[in-house]
């Protein structure tokens, strides 16, 4: 973990360690503000905290308590803020979650619906003009830029596909980079800064309906399996009871409600725990950047 990030985390949160407690703790103490968390999902923190503040606020208000809210710069990030307790409740992507559940054993609580599916897909894309007929044989010597090593569809999973099923070394197969943000990397195929680059297709349609991206500027080239959703997490340290009650305010959101608590597309959430996470969790695992427990 890149020292400097941790920092933009302590930062950003403004929290001070002194005053961070767990919601359990925090409500039996009369203590009235929690602090949220939210990944990297938009192009930059200020658009993904305005898009995700309306379901934060819906939840304080049901838990009775103040609240603020952090948008994190990238998604390993999220880790360190869930382990040193600034974090009571976190919206981590799945990879995110699972390096933190490793890290903390914080745990799922639900997980997200779009399209009122609790599914997404990673993606490669690339630029109109490239001419890809099988892949990623016909991409050997491109220039491809994966996202922040905190992320599923971006990192981890295209990663574990490279290793598992394609049987290539990405670092030496293509001209790869990686630790860019999913919207920056959308921009930079778009505009021909790189051949190809990751992202997942949650992502490329918000950018393509927001017009920060035209639908023809890039091209999908590949498509990954099935990935579970993004988790509402919790630490470890959270009480059962009130673990069990903010999965039920969550999962009562109606598709009514998210149409005005969350962004375009997202429809709710479904219950979740760790098990729900399992794939990403062996592919963590597969690429070594977790270890199995015993």
């Amino acid at each position: 973990m890149n020292p400097n990030r941790r920092h933009v985390i302590a930062g950003s949160a403004g929290l001070a360690a002194a005053s961070i407690f767990t919601p359990s703790l925090a409500l039996a103490q009369g203590k009235k503000k929690l602090h949220f968390g939210v990944g990297p999902l938009l192009p930059n923190p200020e658009d993904t905290k305005k898009a995700y503040m309306p379901l934060f606020a819906h939840l304080a208000k049901e838990l009775g308590v103040d609240f603020d809210l952090v948008a994190t710069t990238d998604w390993a990030g999220m880790a360190v803020a869930m382990g040193s307790g600034q974090l009571d409740i976190a919206w981590m992507g799945p990879w995110g979650y699972v390096i933190a559940n490793n890290a903390t054993n914080c745990q799922a609580v639900a997980t997200v619906k779009y399209d009122d599916k609790p599914i997404y897909y990673g993606i490669i894309i690339a630029r109109p003009d490239l001419q890809v007929a099988k892949f990623p044989d016909d991409t050997k010597g491109k220039s491809i830029s994966f996202a922040d090593v905190g992320s599923t569809s971006g990192w981890l999973v295209p990663s574990f596909y490279a290793k598992e099923i394609w049987k290539i070394d990405p670092k030496t197969y293509w001209k790869y980079s990686e630790g860019a943000t999913h919207g920056a990397n959308e921009i930079a195929v778009s505009s021909g800064q790189v051949d190809m680059a990751t992202d997942f297709d949650r992502n490329r349609n918000a950018m393509i309906a927001s017009g920060k991206v035209k639908e023809d500027s890039n091209r999908i080239v590949w498509t990954s399996a099935p990935l579970p959703n993004d988790a509402i997490a919790l630490p470890a340290t959270t009480s059962k009871e009130l673990s069990t009650q903010i999965q039920s305010i969550l999962t009562g959101i109606t598709v009514e409600q998210a149409k005005t608590l969350l962004p375009p597309r997202y429809t709710g959430f479904v219950s979740a725990n760790h098990a729900s996470y399992e794939t990403i969790e062996k592919a963590g695992i597969a690429v070594g950047k977790i270890k199995a427990r015993a």
